[in-house]
């Protein structure tokens, strides 16, 4: 084993790890008056991490040179894509923050926590382990390292109900979520011998009897809860209204990624061998997301409630390109993150902005009546964002969509892209929703604070992104996409 070369390529990892370990001593030495010092060394740690991906990314990484430590770790072009979303995320999520946690939106417990970046940090490392595991032993690592991370986050605001409630129901479920996961890979190592992804694909090549069978479902079921797709996306809504704003824009952007690019890794690696027994799970999955995060989301008054069934639904069309079970589908599933991750973090930015002069939050439809006449910067990016997410050309989303649509019916699921068009529909309703609340009702008034240079910039950034302007990205993202599909598609 060539430790320097296995090292070399977690190099990222090993920035991030030791940069939480540091912090960590800082945050302890120096209390939370330390808190902003620390979270702007999270932040350039988290960049410079990403810069690390950059040659990578550009030159496309496959074949045995990807694999470290005995081939437990993969680092291909498919991880380097994937990681480079998740630490754009986490930033995102360190930059908005500080003005949340010193507002009055933060209750008795003003002042952002010097633990708070660190946590992001940590959990960034276990998304990283997640998107590279070549082996079920690092995955399940991974996955623990970023779940425990999420669960503090949570409920990181200890004495707000609605937090510690977020943080208790996320970890009772994602607990349960684990067992099943657990459960899936032992049955996996029982039948077929081994825990290593090439070793349980060699295995399960051929005919698979059903105890291996109920191991897949087990496995996809645990891997469903992650990315909170029907039915297994009960905590969802309860969790997104109840954490922080800061944490829940993170948990709705690069957890996502980290869950969606390892199921990805699993049902190819794993499970390619076997299509037609996933396909038809993550087929119902997709389709069932699609509708149920829809349906749910029509009633909802508290916007990060709606925004929570809203990833529900995306997450829906995310599974669309992965059921197509090709690299031209998984191609359009990474575009579709990409545009996907842009939408949820400006949507959750323009949420922070939602705040009355004394610093309180504002969170519901009745808040933001008449916005367009009070704040119109905000109410003109929401509406940005919404038709975004509702796929609505000539913004960005509408081309998320097109490619994924277009990826389904190329594989002859013509019956099946034509139910998720139809169901599609559906959501723009709660979305329209948005522009007759903001633009058509009388003025609330409620929204008279002022936000920081930091949500603006985010703001201002993502909406370029899912604007037209969004367009002049596609080639090199589309670029980018086809190597990452093309290296989950190379055996090793």
């Amino acid at each position: 084993m060539d430790f320097a070369h296995s090292f070399a390529l977690i190099a990222p990892e090993l920035l991030l790890t030791t940069a939480g370990l540091a912090l960590l001593l800082v945050g302890a030495w120096g209390g939370d008056k330390s808190a902003r010092l620390v979270a702007i060394s999270a932040a350039a740690a988290l960049f410079g991490a990403g810069f690390m991906l950059v040659p990578g990314l550009h030159f496309g990484v496959d074949g045995p040179a990807t694999l470290a430590f005995g081939r437990l770790i993969k680092v291909d072009s498919f991880a380097l894509f994937a990681k480079a979303l998740i630490y754009l995320a986490a930033i995102g999520a360190l930059m908005v923050a500080p003005a949340f946690f010193n507002s009055a939106a933060a209750g008795t417990e003003r002042g952002m926590r010097a633990e708070y970046p660190v946590l992001v940090l940590f959990a960034a490392v276990g998304m990283s382990i997640m998107v590279s595991a070549n082996d079920f032993m690092t995955l399940y690592l991974g996955l623990e390292l970023n779940s425990l991370s999420a669960y503090v986050l949570a409920a990181i605001l200890r004495r707000d109900t609605r937090s510690g409630e977020a943080g208790l129901k996320y970890f009772v479920l994602g607990a349960l979520a684990s067992g099943i996961l657990l459960y899936g890979m032992s049955l996996l190592y029982g039948f077929t011998g081994g825990t290593a992804f090439t070793a349980v694909h060699a295995g399960l090549t051929g005919e698979m009897g059903i105890g291996a069978l109920f191991g897949v479902i087990f496995v996809l079921s645990g891997l469903a809860f992650k990315i909170s797709a029907v039915p297994f996306h009960m905590w969802t809504p309860d969790v997104y209204e109840g954490a922080p704003t800061p944490v829940t824009a993170f948990f709705a952007t690069a957890p996502k990624v980290a869950a969606v690019a390892l199921t990805a890794r699993v049902v190819f690696e794993v499970f390619g061998a076997q299509v037609d027994a996933w396909q038809q799970i993550v087929m119902f999955t997709a389709l069932a997301s699609i509708i149920f995060g829809a349906l749910g989301a029509i009633g909802q008054e508290n916007l990060k409630r709606l925004l929570a069934y809203s990833s529900i639904n995306n997450v829906g069309f995310i599974l669309l390109g992965l059921a197509v079970a090709n690299e031209t589908g998984v191609s359009a599933m990474l575009v579709y993150l990409f545009i996907y991750v842009a939408m949820s973090l400006g949507s959750f930015v323009a949420l922070l902005m939602l705040r009355g002069e004394d610093g309180a939050l504002f969170e519901t439809f009745a808040d933001i009546r008449g916005l367009s006449v009070t704040r119109p910067a905000i109410a003109w990016a929401l509406l940005l964002f919404m038709f975004s997410l509702a796929g609505i050309p000539p913004l960005l989303g509408f081309y998320g969509k097109f490619v994924v649509f277009q990826a389904t019916v190329e594989a002859g699921l013509v019956a099946f892209g034509a139910i998720a068009i139809a169901a599609s529909v559906i959501g723009a309703f709660y979305y329209i929703k948005f522009v007759k609340v903001m633009f058509f009702d009388a003025p609330a008034g409620v929204v008279t604070g002022k936000s920081g240079a930091a949500h603006w910039v985010l703001l201002g950034l993502t909406a370029a992104i899912v604007s037209p302007l969004g367009y002049l990205l596609t080639p090199s993202l589309t670029d980018l996409a086809d190597k990452a599909a093309a290296s989950l598609f190379l055996a090793v």
